[in-house]
């Protein structure tokens, strides 16, 4: 097989690609203290598993209250979901100050980087490898995984869309969460939220 160049096809998991002519931005939440809504939003792409096949899914959240602000599914690592995403949550949620994610190619694209300059939004990147930058995110996903993806094994994106978004109402409006104080995210993010002027 390795002769002939015949290859396994399968998934790989791996989410972030960078593209080395795109800019990388500083990580600027370093010694930046978070300490209402809509100060820092985090955005990242992951990997679903399906019965047969996968999908990728974007989320962006607000880092104080870890309220899921949008979110789109795409079977393909492409921009166009990640821009719909955020296009979405600029629409409900106003603007965030500082906008985090990794350095893949999505977020690091002109047409990405550009819609949030044109907002006004300061732009920081994680640092390459340093998942921990982006820990809000990276919970998020662990949650969403172990509560909901790993117990079911969904037939069509249709059906992994209906679940992951009723999985992300129960998360925003019920889930409790011990680092706030026992309260869920929407309570969170409804009584601290202030909008970028």
């Amino acid at each position: 097989m390795r002769l002939m160049g015949i290859l396994v096809l399968y998934p790989k998991p791996k989410t972030t690609v960078p593209d080395k002519a795109h800019r990388i931005y500083p990580y600027l939440l370093r010694d930046t203290e978070v300490t209402y809504a809509n100060q820092v939003w985090a955005t990242d792409i992951s990997y679903i598993p399906m019965a047969k096949g996968f999908v990728y899914v974007v989320a962006i959240i607000d880092w104080f209250s870890r309220k899921v602000l949008s979110w789109k599914l795409s079977n393909t690592l492409d921009t166009h979901f990640c821009l719909e995403a955020l296009d979405e949550a600029l629409q409900r949620y106003g603007k965030p100050q500082i906008f985090n994610s990794d350095q893949g190619c999505q977020f690091t694209s002109d047409v990405f980087t550009g819609k949030l300059k044109e907002n006004g939004i300061k732009i920081s990147m994680d640092g390459k490898g340093r998942w921990v930058d982006n820990v809000m995110i990276e919970r998020l996903w662990r949650s969403l995984k172990y509560e909901e993806v790993y117990l079911k094994a969904y037939d069509s994106i249709r059906e992994a869309e209906r679940e992951i978004g009723n999985y992300f109402v129960f998360y925003n409006e019920e889930r409790i969460h011990q680092s706030l104080k026992k309260q869920t995210p929407d309570e969170v993010y409804h009584a601290t939220q202030k909008f970028a002027a």
